[in-house]
């Protein structure tokens, strides 16, 4: 599934962000103007690249972007998936004892760790999304190892310190991603 919101970059210069299909049609732009430059095109929220075919018109290029499905009126489905779940028979057997079995149990389960681990799993998607987008535009500058290292070591006055003579749009957005792992502000 593509992302709704995205982020362009021509070299380490923002091209573009916002909508999916805006910031298609300013990548295509810049290549049909014949742009020298590498150009990222990522989801602004986890720095996944995102993988378009730019062959042909813009109009070709938007009739290849998946849309998503419209939802059917009606009641929505609980989205339940059967998967196989391994434990020891000690598990099984106190599942077994539980109020409403051992699926109604494992959902309690899920849910409560879930909710206990949300602030974990904030800063690690954070740190995580800020790796991916520095690896991509500054995995070659000087100074990258360092800054990733205080990255992941949660030094929030280092890593600022060390981005801070990296170009201003890259820099900018790489703060904007990492500030929820580093408690920082961008």
């Amino acid at each position: 599934m593509l992302p709704s919101h995205c982020i362009a970059f021509a070299g380490t210069e923002l091209l573009a962000q916002g909508e999916l299909i805006e910031v298609v049609r300013a990548v295509k732009a810049a290549i049909d103007r014949g742009t020298e430059r590498s150009i990222a095109l990522l989801d602004a929220a986890t720095s996944r690249p995102v993988e378009i075919n730019f062959t042909g018109t813009e109009e070709e290029v938007f009739q290849r972007i998946p849309r998503a499905p419209l939802r059917s009126a009606g009641r929505p489905k609980l989205g339940v998936v059967p998967r196989e779940v391994t434990l020891l028979p000690r598990h099984w057997d106190w599942l077994a004892k539980q109020p409403g079995g051992a699926s109604v149990a494992l959902r309690k389960l899920v849910e409560h760790a879930s909710r206990d681990a949300r602030d974990a799993d904030t800063m690690r998607e954070a740190r995580d999304a800020a790796y991916r987008f520095m690896h991509e535009l500054m995995g070659d500058a000087p100074g990258f190892e360092e800054a990733s290292r205080a990255l992941f070591a949660g030094d929030g006055e280092r890593f600022q310190s060390l981005v801070a003579e990296w170009p201003g749009d890259v820099r900018t957005h790489l703060l904007a991603l990492a500030e929820p792992a580093l408690g920082t502000q961008a």
